[in-house]
């Protein structure tokens, strides 16, 4: 009972007749369609749909029909993982893209061109700086590059011809709280959009679009996929923002894997739990180190002494600061490397929001390409830490740095 039978995947009939053995290895089956449904969604990996008419192909290319031709413009599992993250984020629009880096890249080819002007904060992702400062220009797009933490200095890099401002939630690695809300109305007072990376909250955290963004991006490679086995962006936000980006994701070949959006809607399924128990496991994990004779400097906004504490009570859901922390040894690069190399059983993992607590070391990995001044001026030193705190329990997290820091003492 309930056995399907080879007889029940079909060829064309009349076909079939004139057949010889060969000529069923390029077929396709067809199956009718079941009564029942899968209870977890399939994983749709063609690269091509089959259409009835050239009529359907204008039609659903055109956006005028639902339905997909070729996977670089669309397929299921991209859309029900856009879905799921339009609904967290609070977004009109969500598209997914190929990695992080695609994610902030697409929204910035489709707004900016020759002779524009972008703002980014000076306090982001090493690399997206590297996209703004090295890449862009290459296309005659101006940057400035600013701390938007300092609203008057913000302000001040706005021009007439600035068509974004950039930047990131929570800032890497010393986890500055932007104002969001403050820095929409200056962006939207010289006619630019906001663009929020909001990967190092997710929007279990914030959620930027309610804080008066335009567009807000993901690498869903991190804590909302969460089992280091994806890598995919995302970007969204209001329909008027999104309407070149999904055109450019398909003209410079952002797409993404089927089978990566259906690993990281597997991983987004249980996305609100790991999130909230590593939540509270680095608000423990940073009053620990607080206190902690090895550490000299506690990053985390979730301590009071924090100076974006209020902010981040403001601007965050209840309880929830975050599941990044960053410190810094009193022992400089010495002390980091011995931290490092003491297998306390967390591994050195330049990346971050795994199911597991791990480190990276900015200096040697995400702001590497920095010069020592430009690093020095950020806060990031040798002895600069930067912890992806997980969901183990708070006794076996707090042991292992206890073992790490009594190595670099």
């Amino acid at each position: 009972m309930g056995v399907r039978l080879a007889s029940d995947f079909c060829l064309v009939p009349e076909v079939v007749a004139r057949m010889n053995p060969d000529d069923y290895c390029p077929e396709t089956p067809s199956l009718a369609a079941p009564k029942s449904k899968p209870h977890s969604p399939p994983i749709y990996l063609a690269s091509v749909w089959e259409m009835e008419s050239p009529a359907e192909a204008d039609q659903i290319l055109g956006g005028t029909q639902p339905g997909y031709v070729y996977q670089r413009d669309g397929h299921p599992n991209a859309d029900m993982l856009a879905e799921k993250l339009r609904l967290i984020h609070a977004c009109e629009q969500v598209a997914i893209t190929s990695s992080g880096m695609s994610a902030i890249s697409a929204p910035l080819l489709a707004h900016v061109g020759a002779g524009d002007h972008v703002v980014v904060g000076s306090r982001v992702y090493g690399k997206t700086l590297v996209l703004l400062q090295q890449e862009m220009s290459r296309l005659a797009i101006d940057v400035t590059v600013v701390d938007t933490s300092d609203l008057a200095a913000t302000a001040s890099a706005l021009t007439p011809k600035t068509k974004m401002l950039v930047c990131e939630t929570l800032a890497n690695p010393r986890l500055q709280v932007a104002d969001i809300r403050q820095l929409a109305n200056l962006a939207h007072e010289r006619g630019a959009l906001l663009l929020v990376d909001n990967t190092f909250a997710s929007p279990l955290v914030c959620q930027p679009m309610l804080l008066g963004a335009d567009l807000v991006m993901e690498s869903l490679t991190k804590m909302l996929s969460g089992h280091s086995d994806v890598i995919l962006g995302m970007i969204g936000g209001t329909r008027a923002a999104m309407a070149r980006v999904v055109k450019v994701m398909s003209a410079w070949g952002m797409s993404s894997s089927p089978f990566d959006c259906w690993l990281s809607l597997r991983g987004l399924a249980t996305a609100h739990l790991r999130i909230e128990r590593a939540c509270e496991n680095a608000l423990a994990v940073a009053q620990f180190l607080a206190a902690h004779p090895a550490v000299d400097l506690v990053d985390y906004p979730g301590l009071v002494s924090h100076p974006d504490h209020r902010l981040s009570l403001a601007q965050f859901r209840e309880g929830r600061f975050g599941s990044m922390v960053a410190l810094r040894l009193r022992g400089g690069r010495a002390a980091a490397d011995a931290l490092i190399a003491c297998d306390s059983g967390i591994p050195f993992c330049p990346s971050l929001g795994e199911l597991n607590t791990t480190l990276s070391h900015p200096e040697t990995t995400s702001h590497r390409g920095m010069s020592i001044e430009a690093r020095e001026a950020l806060g990031i030193t040798g002895g600069t830490i930067r912890l992806s705190v997980g969901t183990e329990s708070k006794e076996t997290i707090l042991a292992r740095l206890e073992q790490g820091l009594a190595a670099a003492s």
